[in-house]
């Protein structure tokens, strides 16, 4: 498989590196590119892939492009690859809120593409992505997508309309994440512990109950009610959270994101 890569950011070279490392193909078989060309100096010279002279080279040159830009350059790069794109390839665009109609509207007709929805943690390889077909886009397609995805992380297969929720829940998740740890570690600090330990404490709590739930397969209310002795310390913390209504404000939070996914694809 041939694959080229467009846009060379922290995202685009976090998948590339794991396409990399893969089976899926070898690195003489990928070429870059984005107009930056110090990132993709830092691609090739990392990966030990090749570079392209231009998005249309690239495309020439690939059978399956992964499309790594801004959203507001998605139309603008296919438009510009059109004349390129032939019934062998197959785009797979990981740009937020573009969608599939969008997008095969700016390409030949019959096109194959496919919309991921990657989050950052893909940067190291625990990565959680949403994947959904375009209407000519095949089954052996989506195959492909979720090889390619599966290099940095988990990858589930739904429909477009389920993208925005998935933007919503893991693609936003990670900053709800990152919001609990600082709160933990702020308020560890504030009950006496050394601002390094609070935060290193609180990490590793997090991942430990997030590798626990995927590793023992239990419901999360099976395992909160392990930890909670009657009259214990952490039943008077799940109070306070009760009462605050953490699990509603969560709620909340992706709820919005959600929404707000489902905007940016209305407004483009």
């Amino acid at each position: 498989m041939k694959i080229g890569l467009i846009g060379c950011g922290r995202m685009g070279g976090a998948l590339i590196g794991g396409i990399a490392k893969s089976d899926i193909t070898t690195h003489k078989d990928i070429v870059v590119f984005d107009l930056h060309a110090e990132s993709v100096e830092t691609l090739t010279q990392s990966i030990g892939v090749s570079a392209a002279e231009n998005n249309t080279d690239l495309t020439t040159k690939s059978d399956t492009i992964l499309l790594a830009v801004k959203p507001q350059y998605v139309a603008t790069v296919l438009e510009e690859i059109a004349p390129a794109i032939t019934p062998n390839h197959l785009i797979i665009s990981i740009a937020a809120g573009v969608t599939l109609k969008k997008m095969e509207s700016c390409c030949p007709e019959g096109t194959r593409i496919i919309r991921a929805m990657p989050n950052t943690p893909a940067m190291i390889g625990y990565g959680a992505t949403g994947i959904a077909a375009g209407q000519n886009a095949t089954s052996n397609d989506l195959e492909i997508a979720r090889k390619m995805m599966e290099s940095v992380g988990l990858v589930v297969e739904t429909n477009e309309s389920q993208l925005d929720a998935v933007t919503g829940l893991s693609g936003s998740g990670p900053a709800y994440v990152y919001t609990m740890i600082k709160a933990l570690c702020d308020q560890g600090e504030k009950e006496g512990l050394v601002k390094n330990d609070a935060l290193q404490l609180a990490t590793r709590t997090v991942m430990g109950a997030a590798h626990m739930l995927e590793q023992t397969e239990k419901p999360p209310q099976e395992l909160i009610d392990q930890v909670s002795s009657p009259g214990g310390t952490t039943l008077a913390g799940l109070a306070v959270l009760a009462e605050l209504g953490f699990e509603d404000n969560v709620a909340q939070c992706v709820h919005a994101a959600t929404e707000r996914s489902r905007e940016i694809a209305a407004e483009s």
